[in-house]
């Protein structure tokens, strides 16, 4: 306020800052959250970018506590209750992976092994160290180039697991099934659609035989996401006249549709029935932790698991899995 020079009074305003409303920050950190639970119960994620950002739904439930604290603490009663069923639908999502639910069950032991090779690069001794002290009777590879067939024959693994099937290639395109019981390649199981994923029957002594796939789809990145979508719709679903096994790197995790749409079909994620299902295998030996599980072993409801644990493997961007289970 002053006096003017005339004896009047000129009165200036005070200029008030404009506060953004607490209620539009509350609805700013609950509305991303609520939107991811919403797109993943519902499946609802489309194209490459949000197929990719699907597989954080882990981490996006562990933040959906942060928008219910501050709508819960702001007493925004709305706000609050989507946040808490936003959290309560990502926390049912992914805990169970955690948690795990397989019973007990009978059978013939039956190990697998699956390891992505990173064009051929994973280290060869270690593998091998892995192989005689696990001693899978499969070992699934991914990106299996021609190298890795000789580096792997010349360190034991051919007097180990002399059955195979081998699709290898001096590319990702490689893959082979190594195991120890006679194998029989089936050819007319998987589409040409994916990087190479063979089949095999493998023979038990005093078992029934088991059907093996060595599955590596296409990474969902670009124009590449609907072959990705189109290799796990390809997959065969369980049969009641074959017991059946899928091991390998599917570039996808059990929070996308797709995925969830194989195991629909007649199977189980072998990690996820023992507890397992949220230890990481992707991007492994980098400066940053592994982040996502993308490698997995699914199997026919009949077949029991036992446990499953992840192995680093130098050389490679992938953690090797291995899964002890009983088969009928």
């Amino acid at each position: 306020m002053e006096t003017s020079a005339v004896g009047g009074t000129i009165v200036t305003p005070v200029r008030k800052r404009r506060k953004f409303p607490a209620t539009a920050l509350t609805w700013a950190a609950v509305t991303p959250f609520a939107a991811w639970a919403v797109a993943r119960v519902a499946g609802l994620e489309r194209g490459s970018l949000p197929t990719q950002l699907m597989t954080a739904t882990p981490y996006a439930a562990a933040g959906s506590l942060v928008p219910l604290l501050i709508a819960a603490v702001g007493r925004r009663r709305a706000a609050t209750v989507v946040a808490l069923l936003s959290a309560t639908a990502l926390g049912i999502s992914v805990l169970p992976r955690a948690l795990g639910g397989a019973e007990a069950t009978t059978g013939r032991p039956f190990k697998v092994m699956t390891i992505n090779m990173l064009f051929g690069r994973a280290d060869i001794a270690t593998i091998m160290k892995l192989v005689r002290e696990f001693r899978p009777d499969v070992l699934s590879t991914q990106e299996l180039t021609p190298g890795a067939v000789a580096d792997l024959d010349a360190a034991g693994l051919k007097e180990i697991m002399p059955h195979r099937v081998l699709q290898d290639e001096w590319s990702a395109g490689g893959s082979g099934i190594y195991s120890r019981h006679p194998v029989e390649a089936l050819w007319d199981v998987m589409p040409p659609v994916g990087h190479q994923m063979p089949a095999a029957t493998i023979s038990l002594p005093g078992g029934k035989p088991i059907e093996f796939i060595d599955a590596h789809p296409f990474p969902p990145l670009g124009p590449q996401v609907s072959d990705w979508n189109a290799a796990l719709a390809a997959f065969p679903s369980a049969s009641a006249d074959r017991i059946r096994i899928i091991a390998g790197d599917f570039n996808a995790s059990l929070d996308h549709a797709a995925m969830r749409g194989l195991l629909s079909r007649g199977y189980l994620d072998a990690a996820d029935q023992v507890g397992a299902g949220l230890i990481p295998t992707w991007p492994a030996n980098k400066r940053v932790p592994p982040l996502i599980t993308i490698d997995h072993v699914l199997v026919d409801r009949r077949v029991g698991v036992r446990e499953v644990s992840v192995r680093d493997v130098p050389g490679t961007d992938h953690r090797a899995v291995l899964a002890e289970l009983t088969v009928p």
